[in-house]
């Protein structure tokens, strides 16, 4: 594999130079331990997924059919390093985005593309999408670029492993630990298999979503699960079924080592990365980095540790809600509903348990669920979590009812 995937490395220097290998002050202190960030958020495509689309067409290409139409199904970053790859090519491409994807994607895909691909809105969900891409392709004898299971597009990903090793500041010698995220699974495919044999299987981690866990669930069954259903926060990894190809190269390691990372708990490490270190990332490209705060402190000092950045193609127009979800999840933020009693000066009296730092974000009221009571949906935010123990020990003095909804999905979806 090293050989071909070198190849590969070579032919796509005419798109762009490696992504640089960076020594992170700031995590490597909080840590204690060398932390390097491989940026594939600098790609020209912000993201690791021109890598395998242009490896999977350039070998195409190299036995013919540039006369044939490429496809593929995607409303992110595949789509957009396919569209920069039918450019580059010269090549006719679609793409088939769901109607519900949203416009600041489609306008991306289309500048990538430049006048080389034309994108077909179709269905409201991916399944749909992919199905009707599938269809044209074998009614247009044309070419599916698929987005992770395939060996072309496994090759292509590890490329990135190819200039780790290039980039590492003592020559001879690779990192102790490798941390990847995994959604289809071709990346996590890519860099363990250019590795294999040098560095020990125990020495990557992999970082899931908590909400698609496609790779953790099949190394539980022994086999490739899909799941019933999955959560879309983390879009660039919300994957309902790992890759044939790719759980065969990964079966090998334990379920212990992929680590399940709680969706609001990337919000926090996106506002941090924002705001201490300027560097954007979508929520995909934030889990290798939240999934190290998950592991025993012990198994990170010291080491030299590679955290792959996979992604930084991040809608703004999302921040209100990440920021909403990070402080949620910190514990710095909580939603009540509040019964008060329906009498002049209850709201005053209930004010006044607020603490110095607490302050009310959000103030509904609900309906009167008796003659004498009413129901007050409340949100309240503090500087510290522990405050909340202090609001509700007053609170459940001066004998008022509340239920706190901030972790119940259901409610919290209908009402806040």
């Amino acid at each position: 594999m090293d050989e071909a995937v070198r190849r590969s490395e070579v032919a796509l220097r005419d798109l762009f130079e490696p992504t640089p290998l960076q020594r992170n002050v700031h995590l490597s202190t909080l840590f204690d331990a060398d932390i390097y960030l491989k940026r594939e958020d600098l790609t020209p495509v912000r993201s690791y997924k021109l890598r395998g689309a242009f490896n999977f067409m350039r070998k195409h290409l190299e036995t013919g059919g540039r006369d044939k139409v490429f496809a593929c199904a995607s409303a992110g970053n595949h789509a957009q390093g396919f569209a920069f790859c039918c450019k580059h090519f010269g090549v006719e491409g679609v793409v088939f985005m769901p109607v519900t994807t949203p416009q600041q994607k489609i306008d991306k895909t289309r500048t990538f593309g430049e006048g080389h691909i034309r994108i077909e809105l179709v269905g409201d969900i991916f399944d749909v999408c992919y199905d009707a891409a599938r269809r044209f392709v074998a009614e247009n004898g044309g070419v599916m670029v698929p987005p992770f299971d395939h060996v072309d597009i496994i090759e292509g990903q590890a490329t990135i492993a190819a200039e780790i090793e290039a980039a590492w500041p003592e020559p001879g010698e690779l990192p102790d630990m490798v941390v990847l995220p995994v959604g289809g699974g071709g990346l996590a495919a890519g860099i363990t298999g250019y590795f294999a044999g040098r560095m020990p299987d125990d020495a990557f981690i992999f970082a899931e979503p908590a909400g698609a866990p496609s790779l953790k669930r099949s190394l539980e069954a022994g086999q490739v699960v899909t799941l019933d259903e999955v959560d879309n926060f983390v879009d660039g990894a919300a994957v309902a079924r790992i890759g044939d190809a790719n759980f065969a190269a990964l079966e090998r390691f334990p379920a212990e080592q992929v680590i399940l990372v709680k969706e609001n708990a990337l919000c926090v490490t996106m506002t941090e990365m924002l705001n201490v270190e300027g560097v954007v990332l979508e929520p995909a490209g934030a889990l290798a980095l939240t999934a190290l705060r998950g592991l025993p402190a012990t198994s990170i000092r010291g080491k030299k540790i590679v955290i792959l950045v996979s992604g930084g193609n991040f809608d703004f127009d999302r921040l209100p809600d990440v920021k909403e979800r990070a402080m949620r999840h910190l514990g710095l933020k909580k939603y009540l509903i509040l019964r008060l009693p329906q009498r002049p000066g209850a709201l005053k009296d209930f004010l006044g348990l607020l603490g110095p730092e607490d302050d009310i974000a959000r103030f509904e009221y609900l309906k009167k669920s008796a003659r004498n009571f009413g129901s007050i949906l409340i949100g309240i935010e503090t500087a510290r979590p522990e405050n909340f123990n202090t609001l509700f020990d007053k609170i459940n003095a001066g004998g008022l009812k509340y239920q706190d909804i901030t972790e119940n999905e259901i409610l919290a979806n209908l009402i806040i």
